[in-house]
């Protein structure tokens, strides 16, 4: 009886971190066609490849249908009605602006700052957390990735994903879906195709990472898709 007690206590409880970051963001409108897609690249400043790997997953996808679960039972999803690109103002006009430089927390909304804070992910490094490297998403850009100088000294490179396609555009062209491929299946080719943001590691062989990395994803717009790629 104490446990099924706990049990119910702990599933009507109101979820700590469900809190909204009262934050300027800009938004796209709701939708999904090929414009949405070309819209993103261009937002995140891509190189022509990148931009016709999206194409061809988002074509790809229109083939396909999506999965039917045996045992799990939701309302059908309306991807027409989602916003594929959120982010707060200032770091969607500065990604737009220089996507390839390293993000300085100087340049994050303080805000932003005090959000992770409260979520127990400190993103200044002095107060982080031992041994763990954060890239922190938020919505559909990297805030900030920590302990980035530490991992470069042993040749390991962690950074956004945004980054990386233009400060190591060769690796990325060369490892981009080798795992999952675009066209494994319905959601890994709309995640292909409409993906904003996300952690970049490479670690050269031979080399044994020094810390642990972690990746936080924080969705704090409504009725958007956070679609990121690692």
């Amino acid at each position: 009886m104490s446990e099924q007690h706990d049990i119910e206590a702990l599933v009507s409880r109101e979820y700590k971190y469900g809190f909204i970051t009262d934050i300027e963001q800009e938004i796209i409108p709701p939708g999904l066609n090929e414009d949405v897609v070309r819209l993103i690249s261009k937002k995140k400043n891509e190189p022509e490849f990148l931009l016709e790997w999206r194409l061809k997953a988002y074509r790809h996808w229109l083939t396909m249908t999506p999965p039917t679960w045996a045992h799990v039972h939701y309302p059908p999803i309306d991807y027409q009605a989602l916003s594929y690109y959120a982010a707060p103002k200032s770091q969607a006009e500065q990604a737009e602006i220089d996507a390839n430089r390293p993000k300085s927390l100087d340049e994050v909304d303080p805000k932003l700052l005090e959000m992770y804070a409260k979520l127990g992910i400190p993103l200044h490094e002095r107060a982080a957390l031992a041994g763990v490297a954060v890239d922190a998403v938020f919505d559909s850009v990297s805030v900030t990735t920590t302990f980035r100088e530490k991992l470069a000294e042993v040749g390991v490179i962690f950074c956004s994903f945004s980054e990386a396609v233009h400060s190591h555009p060769e690796i990325v062209q060369k490892y981009l879906g080798t795992v999952v491929p675009a066209g494994d299946n319905y959601y890994a080719a709309l995640n292909s195709a409409v993906f904003s943001d996300g952690s970049f590691v490479f670690i050269p062989k031979g080399v044994r990472c020094p810390m642990e990395l972690s990746t936080y994803f924080r969705i704090n717009a409504m009725n958007t898709g956070q679609f990121e790629r690692t």
